[in-house]
């Protein structure tokens, strides 16, 4: 499945999305952009150390293929067939044996790498079985670890202390001040730098800040592609700060951890949901922290509603893809608010 060119299947509003991140937050990003894009690129963290794809990886020695899973799950076609691949990838057996917990769409991907030599190869086939519009791509073809700073786990709340592992990074008490991956300036793949320099729209986030979205930018041939690429480039903030890893973190620092881990990053505009739009004062600060990445601010409805009209921690799919398109022909002109 290589990138398709714009004028091989033309009809949607891009031609080409590259979408950065992993887990859920990634999930939803890509469940917008299938909508409005002929072709989507997903570009995924394989740092992940629990569950079955910590199980997996540690008896195996390949990539965690749960984030991967979930991105292919994402880009099924939105019809009867497509509904039920993505029930079949996302399915965990239950039991109490060796395979509780275990997605069957993990063992897909590993036992396919293994036939065909590796893990792209086996996304590329398991897109064409499920008629994907895109590709899932891993962001590094080694697994990697995700190390923390953390302070405010010891008896002096000065102390820092390091914290190895996604899901003890994402699940920490204390407050995450820099993450690291090892081995430190992994290679990129070079399907992911491709897409990144082919993509008429990149975005990045939301997600788990530290443990989805940070991890992309401590690569540098991801960052000079993101660097060199002519698309424009979008930073979608959370609608909440989550509990453990980002807990209490205002908007502002969100932007500011992102330049304090890649100060050679240039991004086009930071996406802030209406509702979570500050005072005045506030949003001179957000603006600043955007300004040293070089992007405008936007605030747009992009919040998920639940049955009830309430508002929940998830982006609305259909709403962040009307924001994704209205950004996809340049941002200058576009007015802060709607």
């Amino acid at each position: 499945m290589g990138t398709m060119s714009t004028s091989e299947k033309p009809g949607k509003p891009i031609a080409n999305i590259a979408c950065l991140g992993g887990g859920h937050g990634l999930f939803n990003t890509l469940r917008s952009a299938r909508t409005i894009a002929d072709y989507v690129s997903a570009i995924v963290t394989v740092a992940d150390d629990g569950g079955s794809s910590g199980r997996i990886r540690r008896e195996l020695g390949s990539l965690p293929p749960g984030d991967l899973r979930m991105a292919l799950a994402a880009l099924t076609r939105d019809n009867e067939r497509g509904r039920m691949w993505e029930e079949v990838l996302q399915h965990r057996f239950g039991g109490s044996g060796a395979l509780k917990g275990h997605a069957l769409g993990n063992f897909l991907i590993t036992g396919l790498a293994q036939v065909m030599g590796s893990e792209m190869d086996a996304l590329d086939e398991i897109g064409r079985l499920l008629g994907i519009e895109g590709r899932v791509i891993p962001m590094s073809n080694e697994p990697l670890d995700l190390e923390a700073e953390v302070l405010g786990l010891e008896e002096d709340p000065r102390e820092v202390v390091a914290v190895r592992g996604q899901v003890a990074v994402a699940s920490t008490l204390g407050e995450v001040r820099r993450v690291k991956l090892y081995p430190e300036n992994p290679p990129a793949s070079k399907e992911a730098v491709e897409a990144i320099l082919n993509a008429d729209l990149v975005s990045m986030g939301p997600g788990s800040w530290f443990s989805s979205v940070i991890p992309h930018l401590l690569v540098p041939e991801i960052v000079d592609a993101l660097n060199q690429t002519k698309a424009v480039k979008a930073l979608v903030l959370n609608l909440v700060p989550e509990p453990g890893e980002t807990a209490g973190m205002s908007l502002e620092h969100h932007i500011h951890m992102v330049r304090q881990h890649c100060p050679s990053l240039q991004i086009d505009v930071v996406i802030v949901d209406l509702s979570t739009m500050p005072v005045a004062s506030t949003r001179r600060h957000i603006d600043r922290a955007a300004a040293a990445l070089g992007a405008k601010v936007i605030y747009r409805d992009v919040r998920e509603d639940d049955n009830r009209g309430r508002w929940t921690d998830r982006h609305n799919p259909t709403k962040l893809a009307a924001v994704l398109q209205e950004v996809s022909g340049g941002v200058q002109d576009l007015p802060e608010r709607e």
